[in-house]
């Protein structure tokens, strides 16, 4: 099967397709550069490297969030424009499910997370079970020092994967000490290959009806709500 995979929800932007069991291309980059301006260029030329038609594709999968709200966005919105122009399936998965498969031979908890400003984090807690990587702690949107804290509880070894290290290394090593195992810099970068990984015995979704996962709403939705029930309430 010839399965092409998208994330676009941080600043790393990733693809990849998988022929027969076997990852044949992948692209990487790691710039703070406009997603929607590199994203089909990228799909195109590994295509055109690989020697596939986009009508061989069969299915696609992409990372649905959290993250970035625009990068969500763009890779979602891509991965749904081509599964449906293609009619083939489409997978949507968590962007931390992604990252935590840079941990898939850590032996105790796994915590994938990206900064989500003001001291939060979007992130969840994984630990692999043979084969079968379980979900510890679900996914929210929380303030990092409420996470290290609760991470700290289980007094076990956390492997901490994040593009966003560098702004809560310090508190990870403060609270959790001798139990934070933090790698090299390469392993905190999801890769579209993972996501392929992720999307076995994984459900389709409807093209139509699968959205992104942003965990919280935008500033400006947040906002306009409140507008909103304030002006109810003085009606």
């Amino acid at each position: 099967m010839n399965i092409l995979a998208i994330d676009t929800s941080n600043q790393v932007m990733s693809v990849a397709i998988q022929q027969n069991e076997q990852i044949i291309g992948e692209i990487n980059t790691n710039l703070a550069k406009n997603h929607s301006v590199r994203l089909m260029p990228a799909i195109d030329q590994l295509m055109k490297d690989i020697g596939l038609m986009p009508d061989q594709l069969e299915q696609i999968v992409a990372a649905k969030g959290p993250g970035s709200f625009t990068g969500v966005r763009i890779g979602l919105s891509t991965a749904k424009t081509m599964a449906w122009a293609l009619n083939i399936p489409i997978v949507g998965i968590s962007s931390l499910e992604v990252l935590a498969y840079q941990g898939r031979f850590f032996n105790g908890l796994i915590c994938p997370f990206f900064d989500a400003r003001r001291g939060m984090v979007y992130s969840s807690t994984y630990q692999w079970q043979g084969t079968i990587m379980e979900e510890i702690v679900p996914e929210s949107n929380i303030s990092m020092e409420d996470l290290l804290n609760k991470l700290k509880a289980y007094d076990k070894p956390v492997l901490f994967l994040s593009p966003d290290m560098h702004i809560h290394q310090e508190a990870i090593e403060r609270i959790v000490g001798i139990n934070a195992m933090i790698p090299e810099p390469t392993y905190h970068l999801p890769r579209a290959s993972h996501l392929i990984l992720a999307s076995k015995d994984k459900p389709i979704d409807s093209t139509h009806t699968l959205t992104p996962n942003y965990l919280r709403l935008a500033e400006a939705e947040a906002k306009w709500l409140e507008q909103q029930r304030e002006k109810q309430a003085n009606e």
